[in-house]
C-alpha cells in the first residue's frame, strides 16, 4: 500500500513535535527540582555560531506547520522570528504547532499531492513538488532544529535520552 501525502508529513511532524513538548516539560520540571532556572536556556547555544535554544525550537515549529502551508499555498512565509523570550514561550510555540498540525484532515492535504512549486526561500528560488519539499526541505531542516534544541538541553543536565527525542512510536498495533 502507498503512503499518502498526508501520512508522511502531518503524524511524522506530529510525533516529533509532541516529543519536543515532552521534553520542553522534563525541562521544566528538571529546573524546579534543581532549583534553576529555565529562561537561561533560552540564549544557550551548541556552539559559537550556531543559533541560539529559542531559534531550534522557533524553527522546527516554522518548517512543520509552515512546510504544510508551502505545500498548500505554493508560499513559504513563516513569521518573523520573535528573538531572545523567556522559556515559557518555546513551550508555547510547540503548542500553537500541535493546535495548526491538528486542523489538517488527510484529504485536505492529500488534494495537495503532486503540485508543482516554485518557491523563493531567503535569496533562492527553488522548484520543488509538494512532497520534494517536504521530504528534502522541511523535514530535515524540522529534524536539525528539534534535534539541536533537544542536545542543547541534554547539555545543560536536563535529564531526557532517545526514546523522550523518539516520542510516541506509530506502531502497527
Amino acid at each position: 500500500m502507498a503512503t499518502s501525502f498526508y501520512e508522511l508529513s502531518v503524524p511524522t511532524f506530529l510525533q516529533t513535535v509532541h516529543a519536543l513538548g515532552g521534553v520542553l516539560d522534563r525541562a521544566t520540571s528538571h529546573c524546579a527540582e534543581t532549583g534553576a532556572d529555565p529562561d537561561d536556556f533560552v540564549s544557550v547555544r551548541l556552539h559559537d555560531d550556531m543559533a541560539p535554544f529559542h531559534f531550534q525550537i522557533e524553527a522546527a515549529w516554522h518548517h512543520a506547520v509552515w512546510g504544510l502551508e508551502a505545500a498548500r499555498t505554493g508560499v513559504f512565509t513563516p513569521p518573523g522570528l520573535v528573538g531572545p523570550v523567556s522559556f515559557a514561550e518555546p513551550r508555547a510555540m510547540i503548542g500553537k504547532a500541535e493546535a495548526a498540525l491538528d486542523t489538517y484532515t488527510p484529504d485536505e492535504v492529500n488534494s495537495w499531492a503532486g503540485r508543482e512549486l516554485n518557491l523563493q526561500i531567503g535569496p533562492r528560488r527553488l522548484a520543488f513538488t509538494s512532497e520534494t519539499l517536504i521530504l528534502s526541505f522541511s523535514l530535515p531542516n524540522f529534524y536539525f532544529h528539534a534535534v539541536t534544541a533537544y542536545d542543547i538541553l541534554r547539555s545543560r543536565g536536563v535529564p531526557i535520552g532517545k526514546r523522550d527525542y523518539e516520542g510516541k512510536l506509530r506502531t502497527a498495533r
